[in-house]
């Protein structure tokens, strides 16, 4: 049988990555160049050096991921990017360089929505994984519940209505003191934690949003009080118990969405997805109630070339592809339904 060779490329933010993808599912090579080390001192992701360093690194880790997969580059056929959402800057490094690729090779094109390569992941650590299914989406930007009935077809059913989860960590993270990225810190710091210690607000939204802008408030006005009283606060307990409150949300609103729907597959995705907390709590909640739960290996949580190659790949069983002029959307909507 003939290889599908995909080359993914995803520059969205601060991760360079580049990966070739056999079909829709084997991962040849999955290189990711990480700028963590360059932003940390600024406490956060600087967008005009982003840009630059995606411009340096963005040709030496496709070479590798074509290297590493053991593949030359006149046997790509197709070449899969991220377009959107991202910081524009990154995104047009990724997309720039996808463009001449796929013109000089010849081959089509796919333009990748980078919040539904976060769900594809799954199809990678879970080969026998099929939709249809519900899809927590959780990152930096967004934190959405997305039915999937089939490979592309999507219907949003909940969504943020102000600051999403991963925005809430970071935020909190920065204020206590915590270096970037603040996600991981805060999961850290809570194990040691106790999450009763303080009852933070659970927003009441309805049906199946989320609103994190509330408790992200509380937790700066506990902070700032007990500081101009000088009062000692546990790091550790407020890491705690802000994440419970997050978590709680999430969950919640998860199962309600599942049972409502019928459906009896939860995936998680997105960034945040690699807070330790919500996965085993999630995975937990699914187990008492009898539905299956699929998560990402790590490496698949976090942005990467191989998820955006895997949408690329069933975008192309539709022929979903872009024109040659296609250009960056910074704002693009989670969910498009094909």
């Amino acid at each position: 049988m003939k290889r599908i060779l995909t080359l993914g490329i995803e520059t969205s933010c601060d991760e360079t990555a580049a990966a070739v993808l056999n079909g829709g599912r084997e991962i040849l090579s999955n290189v990711i160049s990480t700028q963590i080390p360059v932003h940390q001192k600024f406490g956060g992701v600087v967008p005009e050096i982003a840009s630059r360093k995606h411009i340096i690194n963005i040709m030496p880790v496709i070479d590798e991921a074509l290297n590493t997969a053991g593949v030359e580059l006149h046997e790509i056929n197709q070449v899969a990017v991220t377009y959107g959402p991202g910081l524009v800057g990154a995104l047009l490094v990724g997309v720039s360089a996808a463009k001449t690729l796929a013109f000089a090779l010849k081959v089509p094109l796919i333009a990748v929505n980078h919040l539904e390569g976060h769900i594809f992941a799954n199809f990678l650590s879970s080969p026998n994984l099929e939709p249809p299914f519900l899809a927590l989406v959780v990152s930096g930007g967004h934190s959405s519940l997305i039915k999937m009935i089939d490979y592309n077809n999507f219907e949003l059913i909940g969504q943020t209505r102000d600051d999403a989860a991963g925005e809430a960590f970071d935020k909190i993270a920065r204020v206590m003191g915590l270096p970037y990225p603040g996600g991981p810190q805060i999961d850290k710091l809570a194990k040691i934690g106790n999450a009763d210690a303080i009852d933070f607000p659970r927003a009441k939204v309805s049906d199946f949003d989320f609103s994190f802008s509330g408790l992200k408030s509380a937790v700066l006005n506990y902070l700032n009080t007990a500081q101009m009283k000088g009062e000692e606060i546990d790091k550790a307990d407020v890491a705690a118990s802000f994440q419970r409150a997050v978590i709680d949300s999430l969950i919640d609103k998860t199962v309600a969405a599942a049972e409502k729907f019928k459906l009896d597959k939860i995936i998680l995705a997105g960034g945040v997805a690699a807070n330790s907390s919500l996965e085993e709590n999630l995975r937990g909640v699914c187990a008492k109630r009898g539905l299956e739960f699929f998560y990402p290996s790590k490496i698949l949580c976090t942005d990467n070339a191989a998820m955006i190659a895997c949408r690329g790949y069933y975008q192309s069983l539709i022929k979903n592809f872009a024109p040659p002029n296609l250009n960056a959307i910074p704002n693009l909507g989670l969910v498009t339904t094909n």
